[in-house]
């Protein structure tokens, strides 16, 4: 087994005024070497938005984005037609496939929004661009990983053109789940939203997160009321 421990405040950090982003993977004006990317997980963001501020039209292509608003909520739009509000509770997924144009705003002029944006290296090149966006149910969540994203449109949650797998639960203190992974040629990044948890004998709090791979189960152990996500992906 491998492990890669990040730690919440060693992250990179950018405040724009209406914009204060932290930065898992080298991003922007942030670049550190030794944090390119884990496996196909490409950036992972965690971005409070002023109210009524946001990110104005700008394109992606060949990528698959997911969105996963914390509190508050997101207006979006895009080059494909689709408007709409991606509120907490919410999974927006964009395959960006050829190409496409989106913009994101705080849906609320009077509160911050916290939303999470992960990027992951796409599976299969220039496909038709499309969107998705599912609603969670939360009791289905507690002391339970619901699967929120998966490569098979069948499947539980929505899904992308990659072999990964993302699971959101919220557990009780002491809770003890253990997660087999997917494929044997995948690893997992597991990153804590709130509370803390014991992974692997390894003691994570609020926003740290581990990567593991070479392995092909793992144990967490919440050892406060905790708010994880967890990603089964390839490891290139």
């Amino acid at each position: 087994m491998k492990t890669i421990l990040h730690k919440s405040n060693t992250r990179g950090y950018a405040d724009h005024g209406w914009l204060k982003a932290t930065h898992s993977f080298s991003f922007a004006n942030y670049y550190n070497p030794d944090r390119i990317h884990f496996g196909v997980l490409r950036v992972l963001n965690d971005d409070i938005i002023a109210g009524g501020e946001g990110f104005g039209t700008h394109p992606h292509d060949n990528m698959e984005i997911i969105t996963i608003p914390l509190y508050g909520a997101l207006e979006h739009k895009d080059s494909m037609g689709n408007h709409g509000v991606i509120n907490s509770g919410d999974v927006q997924v964009m395959s960006a496939g050829t190409g496409i144009y989106h913009s994101e705003f705080n849906a609320n002029s009077d509160i911050d929004a916290n939303t999470l944006q992960i990027w992951i290296f796409t599976k299969i090149k220039n496909v038709t661009p499309r969107y998705d966006q599912i609603t969670l149910d939360k009791e289905k969540m507690k002391n339970n990983f619901l699967q929120i994203v998966s490569p098979d449109k069948d499947d539980d949650g929505t899904w992308i053109y990659q072999d990964a797998w993302f699971y959101l639960g919220e557990f009780d203190e002491k809770k003890s789940v253990k997660h087999k992974l997917k494929k044997e040629t995948n690893g997992v990044y597991i990153f804590v939203i709130e509370g803390n948890a014991v992974i692997e004998g390894i003691k994570l709090e609020k926003r740290d997160a581990l990567g593991i791979s070479d392995t092909g189960e793992i144990e967490i152990t919440a050892e406060a009321k905790s708010k994880i996500l967890l990603m089964d992906i390839p490891m290139l």
